[in-house]
């Protein structure tokens, strides 16, 4: 992101991510988003229809019931769940009250009911917002003893898992029980031996009594939501369904009762319907339609998997140490400072400190990384790792919505929930779309009505429902979120961590990756490799003068000298200093008892105007040379007294990385506060042709400027303090995983692992999911611009007669038939969420 795009800092702004209910198509997510940002105090509100999410950014001062007020006030509901609680000691109606009260006040309850028989609390709360442990601390705090009778994280896999069985199950009832109606109904319509054998009046009464259970119960979804946009005077979707259908009901039902209409309207039926009457067309829509709701609700469940396997690392019990007893109990009542016990194959409850105990941990599920990691006392485990050998007990230091497996939850939820600048222009159509629909069916009925062939009402009528049934803002408004879904969902899975549908989007477009040379192309531990005393000075002296000033120094070219010295003149004769002072990027000084020391590179020296021999040069040019950095030492401003050398060894991976890097056709740039000679020969094992060298830390963003200003796209990857400046100045800023927090914070894409190849895998996965959006958004809208036309029969006059082979779906005279409009409108959402689901399987491809 650009300066121009700086975020508000934490104090000015909040995100939170609702569920929200009721949304089926674009027009829904329109409403929904409008009523948020109408909001004074809500900043940002992008509503994702594939996962039924609303991210709103709004300063903290509003409660979020404000936010839950304004979805149900344009007719959605907000997802919730229910938390209970075990009160000790509530056994009366103040002290129910109270309880309720304070849990009341937390932010993101609904509701609370205390029930003093019982001594339980019933907490609802917005879903996913709020954690039984803060209902805990809010109830504990007024004296009680309070335990939780949930999982700490409400939203739990099972729950996800038993509402989207529920529905498929609802679903897939509905569906067979309306398409059966309708094939019976054609059965009895377009079979003559019926007709004659009962009259086509009884056929027509039969058939009205199995459509009318399909019009109004299964078909019931429709009108609740079409009455529910209408109460606040905005349309979606299901105002198209339940009108199309409900014409072609109320009109057949119609005839049935009062046979002389057909004759008034013209004679027969259109599409061979002799009885004048269309349940057939209903049902089968209704049919169509839900079977269609049915294939996407399974492909959203399969799109959502990455966020499944995700919450499902965490168990829902951990063992734990307590006056001298195991004890199994739920997470939710793990606290910081419990001593937990996990035993081989166990998974890792909580994140904490091994106290006793070594074992090797399985982390992929984290990080991506197949080989283990080793573990012992001082370790760091991490909630949702597997413990594969010994046995290991630790002191729980992150509990909750702490650990890092809930952060990453979190943060993949959001970014899942977040909205691409690409899916602007669906957005822009879908507020107008079902409007313009009911324009053009009215348009379409009146057109027909005045010069259709005969029987013109009957063309008219069902060339108006077909126009309100194919039309689809279900697939504008799937295009993008099911895509950005399962691609940002992939990239947790093999540790790639996006912050946002923008950072996705942007990662497409990088044409130059700028490396910073220390810890991210290198293992960013470099050693001391030579001591060079000059003008008579001890190397002993030199290397503790040199290592008591670098010891107040954070740097990591300094930690390696000190190392380096007490490894070989003891840490013991390494003395205090006075009057630490540090120039960035090139060095530090300090007073050692009566003389100032000064250690630092050559652009120190010439800065501060040491005259160093032209002796002194030829080395530090040498060491430059073989990829070392050269560091003088200078006692009392001009006594040049040596000469330190230190080296950091190229990651593994690193050249590996730059070769994707560039076959992918991207420039890397090597960006560095060492000197020049020494970066060049870091950059040519490293394969790098570009870079840029001596920039200091306040410099880096100006470089990256610099790149920009050239035109290109630049992606900015680093990993520490001093890097943040760059990361946020970059068009995609990426922090790898051994990174500092604040790094992390700054960049738009984090790798789990200290592995940079991942930044060729960001990318390519970028690329994937945004071919698999641009496909997608030419699906929705290539469809609807297409079919709508021929569902208001634009063919009939075109075509001076109908190609044989489509006479089946257009008849003679080229209108379409309804019950097809119905399945091609069914199917037309199916296809983009399909579409998105082979990002689940994306690989880095190798070239």
């Amino acid at each position: 992101m650009t300066t121009a795009q700086q975020p508000k800092t934490r104090d000015e702004v909040r995100r939170i991510t609702l569920p929200i209910e009721g949304m089926t198509c674009a027009s829904c997510v329109s409403t929904v988003q409008g009523a948020l940002r109408h909001l004074p105090a809500v900043s940002e509100a992008n509503v994702n229809l594939a996962l039924e999410t609303a991210s709103v950014a709004y300063a903290p001062r509003v409660p979020v019931i404000e936010l839950v007020k304004a979805v149900r006030g344009v007719g959605y509901g907000v997802g919730s769940d229910d938390i209970r609680l075990l009160v000790k000691g509530l056994d009366d109606v103040a002290s129910a009250r109270a309880i309720e009260s304070r849990l009341k006040a937390v932010d993101g309850v609904l509701d609370a009911s205390a029930n003093p028989a019982t001594q339980q609390v019933l907490v609802r709360v917005v879903r996913g917002l709020v954690e039984a442990e803060t209902l805990l601390e809010a109830v504990s705090s007024a004296g009680h003893d309070v335990t939780s009778l949930d999982a700490a994280d409400s939203l739990t896999v099972e729950v996800e898992r038993l509402a989207r069985t529920e529905e498929i199950r609802s679903l897939r009832v509905k569906t067979v029980l309306s398409l059966g109606a309708a094939a019976v109904i054609m059965a009895l319509m377009f079979v003559p031996a019926v007709a004659d054998a009962i009259g086509m009046r009884a056929v027509n009464f039969i058939a009205l009594a199995l459509a009318t259970p399909v019009q109004l119960w299964a078909g019931r979804q429709f009108y609740e939501s079409a009455w529910g946009a209408l109460r606040h005077r905005t349309s979606n979707m299901h105002t198209l369904i339940a009108l199309g259908t409900t014409v072609a009901y109320v009109y057949s039902a119609a005839v049935t009762f009062y046979p002389s209409l057909v004759h008034r309207m013209g004679g027969g039926g259109a599409f061979g319907h002799e009885g004048g009457t269309y349940f057939d067309t209903s049902t089968a829509i209704i049919g169509l339609i839900l079977f269609g709701r049915l294939l996407e609700a399974r492909a959203k469940g399969r799109a959502s998997r990455a966020m499944r396997a995700l919450m499902g690392l965490t168990p829902r019990t951990a063992r734990v140490e307590r006056d001298g007893q195991e004890l199994d109990i739920p997470i939710g009542e793990v606290r910081p400072g419990d001593e937990v016990i996990v035993r081989p194959g166990e998974r890792v409850p909580v994140d904490g400190t091994v106290v006793r105990g070594a074992s090797a941990m399985d982390e992929s599920m984290l990080t991506g990384e197949s080989m283990p990691v080793d573990k012992q006392a001082g370790s760091v485990v991490y909630s949702g790792t597997v413990n594969q050998t010994g046995s290991l007990v630790y002191r729980a230091t992150r509990v909750g919505s702490q650990t890092a497996l809930a952060q990453i939850i979190r943060l993949v939820r959001q970014a899942q929930g977040s909205k691409a600048p690409i899916q602007a222009l669906a957005d822009t159509v879908a507020a107008y779309f079902v409007p313009a629909v009911l324009v053009i069916a009215a348009a379409t009925f009146g057109v027909w009505l005045v010069w259709g062939p005969e029987p013109a009402f009957q063309f008219a009528l069902l060339n108006a429902i077909a126009v309100l049934i194919i039309a689809c803002p279900c697939a504008l408004g799937l295009a993008t979120p099911t895509a950005i879904m399962v691609g940002i969902g992939r990239g947790a899975e093999e540790g790639v961590l996006f912050r946002g549908a923008e950072a996705l989007e942007q990662a497409h477009r990088v044409e130059v990756v700028v490396m910073d040379k220390t810890g991210t192309l290198t293992l960013g531990k470099p050693r001391l490799t030579d001591v060079v005393p000059m003008n008579g000075a001890d190397e002993r002296e030199m290397l503790r003068l040199a290592a008591a000033v670098e010891r107040l120094s954070e740097h990591p070219v300094a930690a390696a000298i000190v190392q380096g010295a007490a490894e070989r003149v003891g840490a013991d004769s390494i003395g205090a200093v006075d009057e630490f002072q540090a120039a960035p990027g090139m060095g530090v000084r300090a007073r050692v008892g009566d003389a100032w020391v000064t250690v630092g590179s050559l652009r120190l020296a010439d800065a501060a105007g040491i005259e160093l021999p032209d002796e002194a040069r030829a080395v530090a040019s040498r060491l430059a040379e073989q990829g070392k950095t050269p560091m003088i030492v200078v006692r009392d401003e001009s006594d040049l007294i040596g000469m330190l050398a230190v080296a950091d060894t190229p990651r593994p991976e690193s050249k590996e990385a730059v070769r994707r890097l560039r076959s992918m056709g991207i420039e890397v740039v090597m960006l560095t506060g060492d000197n020049k000679a020494t970066a060049h020969a870091v950059a040519r094992q490293l394969g790098i042709d570009r870079v840029l060298a001596e920039v200091l830390p306040e410099q880096k963003a100006d470089e990256v400027k610099r790149l920009q200003a050239e035109g290109k796209r630049v992606a900015m990857v680093g990993d520490g303090i001093n890097d943040a400046p760059a990361l946020a100045q970059a068009d995609v800023g990426i922090a790898i995983g051994t990174g500092t927090d604040v790094a992390l914070e700054a960049a738009d894409v984090a790798l789990m692992r200290s592995d940079v190849r991942g930044v060729a895998a960001a990318i390519d996965l970028s690329k994937a999911t945004i071919r698999a959006i641009r496909q997608n958004l030419v699906w929705a809208f290539g469809y609807n611009i297409v079919l709508i036309p021929v569902a208001a029969g634009v063919l009939y006059v075109v075509l001076d007669s109908v190609p044989a082979g489509l006479r089946w779906a257009l008849g003679e005279r080229g209108f379409l038939n309804p019950v097809l409009a119905g399945l091609a409108m069914a199917f037309s959402s199916v296809s983009v969420v399909t579409n998105s689901l082979p990002l689940r399987d994306w690989k880095f491809r190798h070239d």
